[in-house]
C-alpha cells in the first residue's frame, strides 16, 4: 500500500507562494485563496511594495470575514533572477517551514507591441526571461523543496500542486506580440513536462489559460476589446475578472482534481469554442 506524507493531511496550515501577486490576476488569486481558507500566503512582488502590503492586508481581512485566520506576508523577488528565485524559496522555508502550492503568475506584456517583421531581440529576450525561464526554474526549486518535505513518499492526493497562469495567447496568434505568444506557448509545454516528472511524487501540475481579463495590464486596450465583445468574441459577452482566475486556482488548491495532472483549465468565457 502506498504511504502518503503525514503533512499533506494538515489542510489548515498549508502554504502557497504566489508570484506577481501585488496586483491584477495575482492579487485576485491571493484574495480567493484567502476567502477559501486553508492556506497561509507568501505574496511576491517586484516593484510596488505598497500594493503588495495592501494585497496582504486585504487577504487577512477577507480571511477573517470568512472565518479563517491566515498569515499573508510579502516577499520581493524578480522571477527572472536566479538569486531572487532561490530567495523566494528560502523565504518560504524560513518563514513558513513548508510549501504546498506554487502559483506561477508573474509575467509582463511587451513594452511595445510590434509587428513580428519589426520586433526586436531585446523585447524577445525580456519576455522569455521573465515569462518562461523564470517560472520554469522557480518550479524546479519549488518541486525540489516539496519533494524534500515528502521524505521519499508521494503526497496525499490533491495536497501539493503547481499552477501556472498562461493565456489564450498560448495558442492564439497575435502577430504584434509574437514574443508574448511564444513565451506563453512555452509555458504550456512547461506544464506537461513538470506534470510528467512530478506525478510519481504525487504533485499535481496544472495550467490555467485566462482569456481577456480586466486588469491594469489590459486597460490600454479597453476600447478594442469592448468592441470585440460587442461583436461576439466569446459566448459569455463580458470581460473576465481576476477573481474568475482565482476561483480556478482555488479549486486546484482545495484538492478538487486529485486524479488529474497536466490539465489545462480554460477561464476564457468560452473563447476556445469553435462556433458557426
Amino acid at each position: 500500500m502506498v504511504q502518503h506524507d503525514a503533512q499533506g493531511s494538515d489542510a489548515a496550515g498549508r502554504v502557497a507562494l504566489i508570484t506577481g501577486a501585488s496586483r491584477g490576476i495575482g492579487r485576485g488569486i491571493a484574495l480567493e485563496l484567502a476567502r477559501a481558507g486553508g492556506y497561509h500566503l507568501a505574496i511576491n512582488y517586484l516593484a510596488n511594495e505598497g500594493a503588495a502590503y495592501e494585497t496582504a492586508s486585504a487577504c487577512r481581512a477577507v480571511g477573517r470575514e470568512a472565518g479563517h485566520e491566515l498569515r499573508a506576508e510579502i516577499v520581493r523577488g524578480d522571477v527572472a533572477s536566479a538569486a531572487d528565485r532561490q530567495g523566494l524559496i528560502d523565504f518560504v522555508r524560513e518563514r513558513y517551514g513548508r510549501l504546498d502550492l506554487l502559483v506561477n503568475n508573474a509575467g509582463v506584456a511587451p513594452s511595445v507591441r510590434a509587428d513580428i517583421l519589426e520586433a526586436t531581440e531585446e523585447s524577445f529576450d525580456r519576455l522569455v526571461q521573465i515569462n518562461l525561464k523564470g517560472p520554469y526554474f522557480l518550479t524546479q526549486l519549488a518541486a525540489r523543496y516539496m519533494i524534500e518535505q515528502l521524505g521519499g513518499r508521494p503526497a496525499a492526493p490533491g495536497t501539493r500542486n503547481v499552477v501556472t497562469i498562461t493565456s489564450i495567447s498560448a495558442y492564439t496568434a497575435s502577430v504584434n506580440r509574437g514574443d508574448y505568444c511564444i513565451a506563453k506557448a512555452g509555458l504550456a509545454m512547461h506544464t506537461k513536462l513538470w506534470a510528467a516528472r512530478l506525478a510519481e511524487c504525487g504533485i499535481g501540475v496544472f495550467e490555467i489559460q485566462p482569456g481577456v481579463i480586466e486588469t491594469d495590464m489590459t486597460a490600454a486596450v479597453r476600447a478594442r476589446y469592448d468592441a470585440l465583445f460587442a461583436a461576439d468574441l466569446t459566448p459569455f459577452p463580458r470581460w473576465g475578472t481576476p477573481a474568475d482566475v482565482g476561483k480556478a486556482v482555488t479549486a486546484v488548491a482545495r484538492g478538487h482534481f486529485p486524479y488529474s495532472t497536466g490539465m489545462v483549465i480554460d477561464v476564457d468565457g468560452g473563447f476556445r469554442l469553435r462556433r458557426l
